[in-house]
């Protein structure tokens, strides 16, 4: 993604916080040597050595994760609130942009433990049924 540097955010905490406020994530890997998406919760957790991971869940009948293997490269796609900005609110004519906020991560992907997984689930609903 091209970031212009005076738009650029490396505020680690600004990052992290909005991946907190915009959980719903777009999940990218390859599947049979095709790009393959999926719209899932993507939470921002702590692991047991105190490391940043990203966690999620996919429904099995998606068959997106049998594409995974061990230390599959992938990217989340973070979106926040977008706007079209028209070029008729410059000063000087320019052409008409769009502003957004989005964040990509990129890493690789560990299929969790079953114990792991109720746990995630169990953290997910409670996050939103609260």
């Amino acid at each position: 993604m091209y970031i212009p540097p005076h738009y650029k955010m490396e505020e680690l905490s600004e990052i992290k916080a909005f991946l907190q406020s915009n959980s719903f994530g777009i999940l990218v890997s390859q599947l049979k040597g095709k790009p393959c998406a999926t719209h899932i919760p993507i939470e921002l957790e702590v692991d047991d050595k105190g490391k940043d991971i990203l966690t999620a869940h996919m429904a099995k009948a998606n068959p997106q994760w049998k594409g995974f293997g061990a230390n599959e490269e992938v990217l989340c796609i973070f979106n926040g609130p977008h706007a079209y900005i028209s070029s008729s609110w410059y000063k000087d004519e320019e052409v008409p942009t769009w502003n957004y906020i989005a964040v990509h991560v990129y890493g690789k992907l560990n299929i969790l433990s079953e114990v792991a997984v109720m746990a995630s689930l169990h953290r997910l609903v409670d996050k939103y049924e609260a």
